[in-house]
């Protein structure tokens, strides 16, 4: 009996002392040496892992900058001397690349947008949207009950007071994780020099479009009319800014529209809402 234990665990010891073998001789020839400049870029980029350079975190985008299939501009989240940095640690320019910020395809504000009825469910976009919209006169519009800004890691939205997500340019990343709850599909990520925005999303003209929300878009082409040529299309009744053209659109386009659908935007989206703006949704 003695003998058969004694057999077991030498035959165990062997084929432990083998797959050890192996296990040392794969390490040896396989491993793939780390560059010592990876932890040091790790350091200098902000460490939030935001995904505003399209990479799931910052170790992989250091690891991309290390293979240079991406430059440091990139990363819009780190300020210049960083990327000036990184630039020179990796022996390569910077790179041009234009921040990015969340904006907001509706306008349609608690003072704007009449009520159908009162919703009194969970205090969630999402739940109000499959319950008839929660109420709300537009069921394209912004519903107004905070998900995106509870959704939002870098403290960059607040609720006004006119119940409409405002976006701080600066803290915003366009992580995308405003785009990705909104159950209405409102917010875009847009580059920060794309003033000319539509704040609305609505495929409704004339009268039906502004019985349901005062700054609706009422289809009226103006703004095409007055813009740069091919900057601005009208298209299944909402204006198109075309930014993949030539053209410079320009503030021109906003002068004529009726309602403020379209605006020139500079830094945050939303001004808060007049004193005498009239009490057309109400709240319990």
């Amino acid at each position: 009996m003695i003998g058969e234990i004694l057999t077991a665990l030498g035959i165990m010891t062997g084929m432990g002392l083998a797959f050890a073998a192996v296990l040392a001789m794969a390490y040896r020839f396989l491993r793939v040496e780390e560059d010592p400049r990876l932890e040091v870029i790790e350091e200098l980029l902000p460490g939030n892992n935001c995904g505003a350079c399209g990479e799931p975190g910052c170790t992989a985008f250091a690891e991309q900058l290390l293979a240079e299939t991406v430059a440091p501009g990139k990363c819009t989240v780190s300020d210049g001397d960083t990327l000036v940095r990184l630039a020179d640690l990796l022996g390569v320019g910077v790179g041009a690349e234009e921040k990015r910020i969340a904006r907001l395809k509706c306008a349609g504000g608690r003072s704007n947008v009449k009520a159908l009825a009162q919703y009194r469910g969970m205090s969630s976009c999402r739940a109000a949207s499959v319950v008839d919209g929660g109420g709300h006169g537009c069921s394209w519009g912004c519903l107004g009950l905070a998900d995106c800004e509870r959704a939002c890691t870098f403290d960059a939205i607040r609720m006004n007071e006119d119940w409409l997500p405002v976006v701080s340019p600066e803290p915003c990343t366009a992580c995308g994780d405003c785009v990705e709850v909104c159950p209405q599909d409102l917010f875009v990520l847009v580059a920060e020099s794309h003033k000319l925005f539509v704040q609305c999303n609505a495929p409704l003209s004339g009268e039906d479009a502004v019985a349901r929300c005062r700054v609706a878009c009422d289809a009226c082409g103006r703004c095409a009319a007055d813009a740069p040529e091919g900057c601005v299309e009208m298209v299944n009744n909402l204006p198109i800014v075309h930014y993949d053209t030539p053209c410079q659109p320009s503030p021109e386009a906003t002068w004529r529209c009726p309602t403020g659908a379209i605006q020139w935007l500079e830094g945050e989206q939303f001004a808060e809402p007049e004193e005498d703006a009239p009490p057309w949704r109400t709240y319990g």
